[in-house]
């Protein structure tokens, strides 16, 4: 009779039949048998003690069909036979799947001789943690489905009794920013907006936005700035959220000098002007976008542009949350903006290819 599971802190197990066991905290029914020398404990997923006596006996039907030999197969093989199965995919994925299929075998603990029978979840998540370091959630939960995949297939086949890989969580990933456009949709919103001929505040609503995208800002610091407020010298302007902040100084990028430059020019600003001639450009950017077939992108979708194509440039989130007028040092930009960083790390990691030197 195989021995009883031990006991947790949280419940423990509780012997109710033979190979039948419930536990104490939250009454579910486990199966533990042992089957060609291995002690298998298995969750039957009910608190039905009829169901759990249908399970058990189904568990042991497919035990019996299980080829002992199959589960000596070196984890290596495993992988092969995976990718085999999946060569009818499009080429995209295959790729993907190959690349990760290189990183286990390189880095698995245990090695790639691994008998499948002897893989526990343990070394799974042990593999995990080796690469969480490395390279961003998403691509941490596209290994463990790679994991689960393939444990899946062997189980398929009645190589092994259960996948283990199918009992650990992926990693929750961070709220995406939504609504955020590319540098290019930026682009082609502003030239959209500037060359409707209809709409008398086009060239304005243009203007308006296209500051948003260069300068990183939103609608209200732009609807507050006047001309007096740069300062083309120091190469910085002052910034204000409303009337009666204090404001905060952002650096004039050199995208931007250009086209203050031109902006005052063309409009023979003064010291005193406001530099633009609309408080928003909410109508003539829906418009546009819809022409455009994009999403409805708001005022702020501009500063997050601005901010993510920064980021990706590599500007540090200290500084950057200084050019946004934030007193936390770059706190808020780090939680709301960090998956950016990881993701285009991960992508530039994918350029780093070449031939290994050869042995001297």
């Amino acid at each position: 009779m195989p021995t009883q599971p031990e006991v947790t802190q949280a419940g423990r197990f509780v012997r109710v039949g033979e190979c039948l066991y419930r536990y104490s905290s939250n009454r579910m029914y486990y199966a533990v048998l042992k089957h060609h020398g291995k002690i298998i404990r298995q969750s039957l997923k009910t608190t039905d003690r009829a169901i759990a006596n249908r399970e058990l006996n189904r568990l042991k039907k497919s035990l019996g069909q299980i080829d002992p030999g199959a589960g000596r197969l070196p984890l290596k093989e495993l992988v092969a036979k995976y990718l085999a199965s999946i060569a009818y995919l499009d080429d995209k994925t295959v790729r993907t799947r190959k690349s990760i299929a290189k990183q286990l075998l390189a880095t698995w603990p245990e090695g790639a001789e691994q008998p499948i029978q002897d893989v526990r979840a343990s070394v799974i998540q042990t593999w995990l943690g080796r690469h969480s370091d490395r390279v961003g959630k998403a691509t941490l939960n596209e290994y463990l489905r790679f994991v689960r995949q393939m444990f899946a297939l062997a189980l398929a086949d009645r190589m092994v009794v259960e996948n283990l890989a199918a009992s650990i969580k992926q990693r929750r990933l961070d709220k995406p920013i939504r609504q955020t456009p590319t540098w290019e949709q930026f682009q082609a919103v502003v030239q959209d907006i500037r060359q409707q001929k209809h709409n008398a505040d086009a060239e304005a609503s243009a203007d308006f936005v296209e500051f948003l995208g260069l300068a990183g800002q939103g609608n209200s610091e732009a609807a507050n700035l006047k001309v007096s407020d740069l300062n083309f010298a120091t190469g910085k302007m002052t910034l204000y959220r409303n009337k009666t902040d204090t404001g905060f100084q952002v650096p004039i990028f050199p995208q931007l000098r250009e086209f203050l430059t031109a902006l005052i020019a063309k409009h023979q600003l003064k010291a005193e002007d406001n530099l633009f001639r609309v408080r928003d450009a909410k109508k003539s950017l829906a418009s546009a976008c819809s022409r455009l077939g994009f999403p409805h992108f708001s005022h702020r979708a501009f500063r997050r542009c601005f901010i993510t194509r920064a980021i990706e440039l590599g500007v540090d989130f200290k500084t950057l949350a200084a050019w946004q007028g934030h007193k936390d040092g770059g706190a808020l930009i780090a939680k709301t903006y960090c998956h950016l960083r990881t993701e285009h790390s991960d992508r530039m990691a994918e350029k780093m290819v070449g031939e290994q030197p050869k042995a001297g």
